[in-house]
């Protein structure tokens, strides 16, 4: 037996998501359905983040473990022929046994993209948020940057959502800005559902002027998730990687 680890991009517009659901096309499927004729048997590939409905991935990482003697090089080839062309495994590595990609990770990091001008090119339109109007991008800056450390991220989670505990450490919470782009960028040691896009729907409130940055730290100690911003869309938020030891 040998195991794997696969870095995964993939366009998540027209996909239900990474998890394997009763309905509908997901990351996670495609890839044990490729790897299922290479290996004779059904495939279970673990993911290390759950990305929802419409959300993109640049460095999606996912372990799994074959019987059949073969490499990584090989995998590669072989799943990748088989998937649409809208998801593509970009790196395969043979790992210890013991490797699980979800639980062995450390931190990721998700970027969500804005774009602030009148005119969204129509090849950016699936990857952004598009909003025309001035933003008070210094102020978002400082909204962010009260996120860092450690807090109860219940505000920002989706009522829906089962996590055991709504802890959550941000080592970098930050604001870019390329125009006409915007970049949230956020490092933590895990994510509630919806939580980036949820910090990204109340940073924009805070760039209309609706808001002023100390807000957040309001939100925070609310704990409650109708005293945060709205639920950006899915189209701009991207998983840039997974870190490990």
């Amino acid at each position: 037996m040998s195991t794997f680890k696969v870095v995964i991009a993939y366009d998540g517009t027209d996909f239900v998501g990474w998890q394997r659901q009763a309905s509908g096309v997901s990351i996670q499927a495609l890839i044990e359905d490729a790897l299922e004729p290479l290996e004779g048997r059904p495939v279970t590939v673990a993911g290390a983040g759950r990305t929802d409905a419409g959300v993109h991935a640049l460095g999606q990482v996912a372990s799994f473990t074959l019987a059949r003697d073969v490499d990584a090089a090989t995998i590669a080839r072989a799943v990748n022929a088989r998937l649409p062309h809208d998801v593509r495994i970009v790196a395969a590595d043979a790992v210890a046994p013991s490797f699980h990609a979800r639980f062995d990770a450390r931190s990721k990091t998700y970027r969500y993209r804005i774009w602030n001008a009148d005119v969204v090119s129509p090849f950016e339109r699936r990857y952004v948020w598009h909003l025309p109007g001035a933003l008070d991008t210094e102020g978002m800056a400082s909204a962010a940057r009260c996120l860092e450390g450690r807090h109860d991220f219940s505000a920002f989670q989706a009522a829906e959502s089962d996590a055991a505990t709504a802890e959550r450490t941000l080592q970098s919470s930050r604001i870019t800005v390329v125009p006409p782009q915007v970049f949230y960028d956020v490092t933590g040691d895990g994510f509630l559902r919806h939580m980036v896009r949820t910090i990204a729907g109340s940073l924009v409130e805070v760039g209309r002027g609706r808001r002023a940055p100390e807000w957040m730290r309001e939100v925070l100690q609310s704990r409650e998730r109708a005293s945060a911003g709205r639920t950006a869309p899915a189209s701009g938020l991207f998983l840039m990687g997974v870190h490990y030891d």
